[in-house]
Order: structure tokens, then sequence, then C-alpha cells
């Protein structure tokens, strides 16, 4: 096992093409919690196995979400975007908010086109979940949608913006789905 990373709340350190997060406890729990239940549904690393203050999951060895962006074309990148947006609408339907979309930069990792959200330990479960939104406003953030803009994206902001209040309020799947057609 050798040490690979250091975040804001705890150490990842690799193992033979696993990961293994070591932190506080409580964190270690709230984190296994919310992989344990989006695994079901394909949403974050696949938990291998778990301890009191640790946990394993597969590694995923990509490219961070702007990276990613910014060595491929346009046809890869909305197919990346829909299908992240499409686990924020998993999420957002499970009432879970896991915090940290409307800046994922270090939060979304890319391998062979497919992403994987990382880092769960502040998920919580909440009435008025931000998951979709959040992640349209890192899409409308500069630092995202210039390099978008530049990849071919027509990012109409105040059409998208409209879209997002509907969805706000009702957060249904004919509101999601005007979200999903703005991408273009």
């Amino acid at each position: 096992m050798k040490y690979f990373s250091k975040g804001k709340r705890g150490k990842i350190y690799l193992d033979k093409g696993y990961a293994i997060k070591k932190s506080l406890p409580s964190r270690v729990r709230n984190e296994v919690k919310w992989l344990k239940l989006l695994n079901k549904y394909n949403i974050g690393p696949r938990l291998v196995s778990y301890g009191k203050n640790y946990f394993k999951y597969i590694f995923i060895k990509g490219d961070f979400i702007i990276d990613f962006i910014s060595k491929n074309n346009k046809l890869i990148i909305k197919k990346v975007i829909l299908d992240v947006l499409n686990q924020c609408r998993i999420m957002d339907k499970l009432k879970v908010n896991k915090k940290e979309l409307h800046k994922p930069v270090k939060h979304i990792i890319i391998k062979r086109n497919k992403p994987y959200m990382i880092d769960f330990e502040r998920c919580y479960i909440t009435e008025k979940p931000k998951n979709v939104t959040q992640f349209c406003q890192f899409i409308l953030s500069n630092n995202l949608k210039p390099l978008l803009i530049k990849k071919g994206f027509n990012i109409n902001e105040k059409r998208l913006l409209k879209k997002l209040i509907k969805y706000k309020h009702n957060q249904d799947d004919e509101s999601f789905k005007l979200i999903l057609n703005s991408i273009n």
C-alpha cells in the first residue's frame, strides 16, 4: 500500500488497483452508507470493503472533468455531461444531496468516457436536493463555459437558467428533459 493523495478530510492510499481512504470513523460511516446506496445505481466508485476508519474501493484512473473536456471533442464531451446530469437526476430522485457539484473539478473523474463521481462523505438527505442545478451552475461557470464554447457548444445561459428555475420548483422528468435538451 502506498500513499496517493490527501484531501480535506482524509488520506488515500493505493494497493493493487484499489484505493483505500482513511478518515475519521464518522466520515467513513457516512461515505460508506452513501456508496452502498449509490453503487446500486452505478454511481460512484465500486465499494469493496470497509472498517472503522477506512474503506476500500476500485481505483478510478482517469482524467478530472476539465482535463477530459480539454482533450476531447464535442460529441464525447456531450455524452459525458449528459451522463453526469443523469447521475445527478438519480440522486435528486433519491433525495440525496452530494454537495460540491457546483465546482466538481476534483469530484468527477472520467475513465473510458464514463464519468465517476467521487467523495460522498458530505452527502445528506433533503427534500430539496440540488445536484442537477449545482452541476448546471458548474456548466455556466467561468471554469467551464468558455471551454465548452471553444469546443463548439452553444450555451444559452438565460434559457438554461429559466429551465433550472422550473426544475428547482418542480423536480419532475419533464423539467429535467428540458435541461438535457439545452446541452448542445
